[in-house]
């Protein structure tokens, strides 16, 4: 764990300490996921079931779940799961249903009328991790504002276990989302099933979910093909900066960053801060809260690229914060709310001492899928216009050609677009 004061570093220093932790994307990698994609394009399902015996251990005769399968997952899952699973479900898609986007048409001239139509994207795929924790709160956060844009196709795949099945708590929650088709395939031979399509497996217009370096390099790879998918966003390890005062209490502050350390080795945790006694309490809690964690040994790697930053007060941290464009943004302060205006990049914001970003990870309501590696920078978490497509319209009577064409011609003069430009005389002339 490095802990550093801001205002001793050069701009070099300052650029490497807010650096992301060395991606596993080489070109070693690169390499291997076009292998594994090229050869689900070539064999399909065979290729899916031999890489599911080689990756997890477990020979499939089938690849799609059974609806007894799904029945059976309601028995497997705890009654309290559940019901914790439906009471986040129902909140999450209280928040989505009001930031939906809307259908409109405006005036622009006499006689024209522009709008936007919304036509859900007809099949996404949804790819939910499995292996040392799975993610059925992924499934809420995908499946739900895909629902709500009323998605005609939703296809989700998702690792098989030992067992042959999927991690039931997975399936109980794709069915709250009213998802049937689900298939026992995961890391990128899951993307590639998805992008190419398969047998078992249709292909999808885009993808969705999180996942390891595998999966991220195949979305990006799949994406970049002619004619591939679309994907939500791109996708590097979890991250947390959390911006703290005096007022802030540091074992809160700990245990947010250990939640966050815990996804994985390659996570990456930042507290700033202006007060030096904070951040030497930080790092106690840090140290005596990591000794009880059941994942002790995954939190530990990625605490040896935490960054404890002294700033000499609060609005320079907010300026580190907008540098960096976290994933999560965690504002430990006194009357949080009122420096919100000074956020400008982040993929959530968390308010306050009480707003665990484990809260919204579950069950505040907000999607836990956001932008990570500075793309906070330019891109929106997901929400239902993920799943949507915006279509623009315009209407254009006789009398709004006569109002606009004038314009519209001599634009495609100065462009040099003769054809264009002729395209709007010969309606003007049979207009008038």
């Amino acid at each position: 764990m490095k802990r550093v004061d801001w205002k001793t570093l050069t701009e070099k220093q300052r650029t490497a300490l807010l650096a992301r932790p060395a991606s596993l994307r080489s070109d070693a990698l690169q390499k291997r996921v076009a292998g594994i994609l090229k050869r689900v394009q070539r064999e399909g399902d065979a290729a899916l079931r031999a890489y599911a015996e080689q990756f997890d251990g477990v020979t499939l005769k089938t690849l799609a779940v059974s609806a007894r399968e799904f029945a059976a997952a309601e028995k497997a899952v705890d009654p309290l799961v559940k019901t914790a699973m439906m009471d986040a479900a129902e909140r999450i898609r209280r928040w989505h249903k009001a930031g939906m986007a809307r259908e409109f048409s405006v005036k622009t001239a006499p006689g024209v009328h522009c709008g936007r139509i919304l036509r859900p994207i007809q099949r996404v795929g949804l790819y939910i991790p499995a292996g040392s924790a799975p993610l059925p709160s992924s499934v809420l956060m995908l499946g739900i504002p895909a629902q709500l844009a009323g998605c005609p196709e939703v296809v989700l795949c998702s690792p098989a276990q030992a067992d042959g099945r999927i991690d039931p708590s997975i399936l109980v929650a794709a069915r709250i989302c009213g998802i049937s088709r689900v298939f026992k395939t995961g890391g990128a031979q899951a993307i590639a099933a998805m992008a190419f399509g398969t047998r078992s497996i249709p292909r999808c217009d885009k993808l969705f979910g999180p996942g390891n370096a595998y999966v991220a390099t195949a979305k990006q790879q799949v994406q970049a093909l002619p004619g591939g998918p679309a994907i939500d966003m791109p996708a590097g390890p979890s991250e947390v900066l959390v911006i703290a005062d005096a007022s802030a209490r540091p074992a809160f502050v700990a245990a947010d960053l250990l939640a966050q350390a815990e996804h994985g080795p390659d996570s990456q945790v930042l507290c700033v801060s202006d007060d030096a006694r904070l951040l030497n309490q930080v790092q106690k809690e840090l140290d005596t809260q990591l000794a009880a964690l059941s994942r002790q040994a995954i939190a530990g790697k990625a605490l040896q690229h935490a960054r404890l930053i002294r700033t000499a007060n609060l609005a320079e941290a907010f300026a580190i914060s907008n540098r960096y464009a976290p994933e999560h943004l965690i504002l430990a302060l006194n009357d949080a709310e009122s420096y919100l205006n000074q956020v400008q990049t982040a993929g959530s914001v968390f308010l306050g001492h009480f707003a665990s970003e484990a809260l919204g990870d579950y069950c505040s309501g907000t999607n836990h899928t956001l932008p990570t590696d500075g793309a906070a920078r330019a891109y929106s978490g997901v929400s239902v216009a993920s799943f949507q497509l915006a279509i623009s319209t315009q209407r254009v009577s006789r009398k709004g050609l006569l109002a606009i064409g004038g314009c519209a011609e001599t634009l495609a003069a100065c462009e040099g677009l003769d054809a264009h430009a002729a395209a709007v005389r010969i309606r003007r002339q049979a207009a008038a």
